[in-house]
């Protein structure tokens, strides 16, 4: 689209203004924008107060010449065969009366004279001026500041609104809200502050930075700026775990095997651990040493408490820590704080009990055990505490481990492991045989009954709360499934598994549906019926090909 300028002799369409030069340039700079970003706002402004003057159906644009100040003021109108807006458009006839090179598509320019800026549209242009340095000044911050995120940033407190905190970065303005300042924490105007930079999100209203001095993040960051170690990378942080303002657990590990990680964390008299606890409010921190066994790991992160025992059930993500009777309430902490972070730090659920705890728990779960064989197995009690006693915990185990596992047993021999295997294998079969007439009473369907992953009992169990088909299991949650069953069935990781496998179905009969849209076969031609044999009659084999 080529201009084509139109000049008049009676029309001053340039004229001179070195002074905005100037005004952009004091704007820019103030501002920190980009100086052609202000004469473009100054060319809208103007060109938007040409459009009040002349008509806003008019294509009317200005330019500011960037070496001169110079403002030429025009009207465009565009070259087409048949003319629909005659605001914006003419004729190729009609232009080629004025230029007679003129083609179809080209931009016939129109100088005008300069406009005399009255109050109104000099407010005009002001608003627009200030609207459009506004939008290139958020555009700057939301640059500059969106690959920030998890730095660290000094400011003044500019005002407090709804006991959120405006943060005057210097360039941009920050808000540090209520639930990310630290509690009884009092900032006042004017007070200097530092904070993690936890979100930057460009909204209608501008870029809104968000901070933080709650986050773990943050901590972390403070020990990298106090201690050097950190920083070089020779001591790394692997978890942090906060009650913000209060209690904080660090876990450190070094990559050089010479280096403590915990002693440079602390400084030489606490110098630098108590640098960090001054910003953090007076937050007490325990400094621990991070390691790759989960138990030794929790053990450390219970500190300063001591530990007996350590027992993990990986499946479950659970660990259950016995303690001497005198270190219970320091293992647990004030109102739970301290096994609290300490779960957050190592990522396991911890149970705390007391070796008294723990021992009675132990018998319980061992008479029970013992009081299952004897009704199950019908043997005395001195058999079902040697199975118990050697890691046995239901029928099940003993019908199918490998015979020499039963007759190893102090006491036991070949034919007293034959004859508890064939009695734990009579029960069962005598139990999952019960168990099939109550499912069928129950009206469950043989599609949940067969299921891989649920045994007869649980199909009971589910039947007896109104789960009687495969699409009514495939419904619940993994925790609805858990309160469903009889205890210890299952942990919650394969509740989940079992749900999902039980939703299979759906998503077959949906990859179904895609495939038929994609692109169903032609239809074949009908083919004719062949008469086969009458009923009664036996087909003589035909010959193979």
């Amino acid at each position: 689209m080529k201009p084509i300028s139109r000049t008049s002799s009676d029309v001053e369409a340039v004229h001179a203004r070195p002074e905005l030069l100037q005004v952009a340039d004091t704007v820019a700079r103030d501002k920190n924008i980009d100086r052609d970003e202000v004469l473009e706002a100054m060319e809208q402004a103007i060109q938007k107060a040409g459009r009040s003057k002349y008509g806003h159906e008019h294509d009317i644009r200005a330019r500011i010449d960037r070496s001169s100040g110079e403002i030429t003021l025009a009207r465009y109108l565009e070259v087409v065969e048949t003319v629909e807006n005659e605001a914006t458009q003419v004729s190729l006839t009609t232009a080629r009366r004025r230029h007679p090179d003129a083609k179809l598509g080209d931009l016939l320019v129109d100088p005008l004279p300069p406009i005399d800026f009255g109050r109104i549209a000099a407010q005009t242009a002001k608003q627009v001026i200030v609207q459009k340095v506004r939008d290139a000044e958020r555009k700057r911050q939301y640059e500059e500041y969106k690959d920030r995120v998890g730095e660290i940033v000094h400011g003044l407190v500019k005002r407090i609104e709804f006991g959120n905190i405006i943060v005057d970065l210097g360039r941009a303005e920050a808000v540090l809200r209520r639930e990310e300042s630290i509690p009884r924490e009092h900032l006042n105007t004017g007070d200097r502050v530092r904070a993690y930079i936890l979100d930057v999100r460009e909204e209608l209203r501008g870029p809104q930075i968000f901070l933080s001095r709650t986050h773990p993040r943050f901590m972390a960051k403070l020990f990298a700026q106090e201690v050097p170690e950190i920083y070089e990378g020779i001591i790394e942080i692997k978890a942090v775990a906060r009650d913000p303002g209060s209690r904080a657990k660090i876990a450190v590990t070094s990559h050089d095997s010479g280096i403590d990680p915990v002693g440079p964390c602390i400084g030489m008299r606490g110098s630098r651990v108590q640098t960090v606890v001054g910003e953090l409010q007076g937050e007490k921190i325990d400094i621990i040493q991070w390691s790759p066994d989960p138990a030794t790991f929790v053990v450390n992160a219970l500190a300063p408490a001591e530990v007996a025992k350590v027992v993990l059930d990986e499946e479950a993500g659970r660990i259950e820590v016995v303690v001497p009777d005198d270190q219970l309430s320091l293992a647990i902490g004030r109102r739970g704080q301290n096994v609290r972070l300490a779960s957050q730090l190592t990522g396991w659920d911890i149970d705390i009990l007391t070796e008294e705890e723990e021992s009675q728990r132990r018998n319980e779960e061992f008479h029970a055990r013992s009081q299952t064989f004897i009704d199950a197995l019908n043997v005395d009690d001195v058999i079902a505490h040697l199975l118990v006693t050697e890691g046995f915990t239901d029928v099940e185990e003993v019908a199918l481990v490998p015979l020499e596992d039963i007759s190893e047993i102090e006491g036991f021999d070949e034919d007293i492991a034959t004859e508890l295997r064939e009695r734990a294998r009579s029960f069962i079969a005598s139990r999952d045989e019960a168990m099939e007439k109550r499912r069928v009473e129950l009206g469950v369907t043989d599609e949940l009954a067969q299921f891989t992953g649920l045994k007869p009992a649980m199909v009971v169990a589910l039947a007896e709360n109104g789960v009687k088909t495969l699409d009514d299991l495939a419904d619940l949650a993994g925790d609805e499934l858990l309160e469903m069953l009889p205890p210890s069935s299952l942990t919650l990781s394969q509740a989940n598994e079992v749900i999902m496998a039980a939703r299979a179905h759906w998503f077959d009969g949906e990859a179904e549906a895609e495939a038929d849209a994609e692109g169903e076969p032609e239809p074949q031609p009908e083919a004719t019926p062949i008469a086969g044999p009458p009923p009664g009659a036996v087909a003589e084999p035909g010959p193979r090909s």
